[in-house]
């Protein structure tokens, strides 16, 4: 039986297939995996667990870490797989949310065009001759693109509002200390975790960033 968060996730592998832009992922979970966490989803709702980003899809940039896929900073041969999830990672999933994947990056989070990784150039979802901007390349590429719902990324000096503002969506960069940065490769000491979220219409998805973030901080 199909439910609202099933029918999400097939949404969204479908628009992966049809885009065809392999180069937003450096590790993309297999369908099945997220189908499962959507039943279990579901029982928690069932139970009336307050879930305020119940089968939401989220994209993590791949300087962050999460359970079960390698954290590379787009750098193959630094890549190590950690055991838990980063903080924000974690917090977003115990609101609801279901990890698709870690994305594109330049490499070590140091660019702002999108094109510095041997995971390949991450083009501008609308534009595929022009850059996506950088360094939260695939986050951004893919809340953009419709597969993603909401993304994070991290941002030192723009490598978050880069491509949020390149790809016409929402890039909120919460204020420093507010988003735990453990388990996030850093590129310098100011690095903030980075929450990008759909088009905006009429100010709502801004309120979605705040209330995200919201979700991924410290209390």
């Amino acid at each position: 039986m199909s439910t609202p968060v099933l029918a999400r996730i097939r949404a969204a592998y479908a628009r992966i297939e049809a885009v065809d832009r392999p180069e937003i992922w450096i590790g993309l979970r297999p369908q099945g995996d997220l189908e499962e966490e959507a039943h279990s989803l579901e029982t928690r709702l069932a139970a009336g667990e307050l879930l305020p980003l119940a089968g939401r899809l989220l994209a993590v940039k791949g300087n962050i870490d999460v359970a079960g896929l390698p954290t590379t900073a787009g750098c193959p041969s630094y890549a190590y797989e950690p055991a838990v999830d980063a903080p924000a990672v974690a917090r977003l999933r115990a609101a609801g949310a279901l990890v698709i994947g870690t994305t594109n990056l330049d490499q070590f989070a140091t660019g702002l065009v999108g094109t510095r990784s041997p995971y390949g150039a991450v083009a501008s979802a609308h534009a595929p001759d022009r850059v996506s901007g950088g360094s939260s390349s695939g986050s951004a590429v893919a809340v953009a693109l419709g597969i993603a719902d909401l993304a994070l990324g991290t941002d030192t000096a723009g490598s978050g509002r880069v491509p949020a503002a390149f790809n016409g969506i929402v890039g909120l960069k919460p204020t420093r200390g507010l988003v735990p940065t453990d388990g996030v490769v850093p590129a310098c000491a100011p690095g903030r975790v980075r929450i990008l979220s759909t088009t905006p219409s009429a100010g709502a998805c801004t309120r979605d960033s705040i209330f995200i973030a919201s979700s991924a901080s410290s209390g």
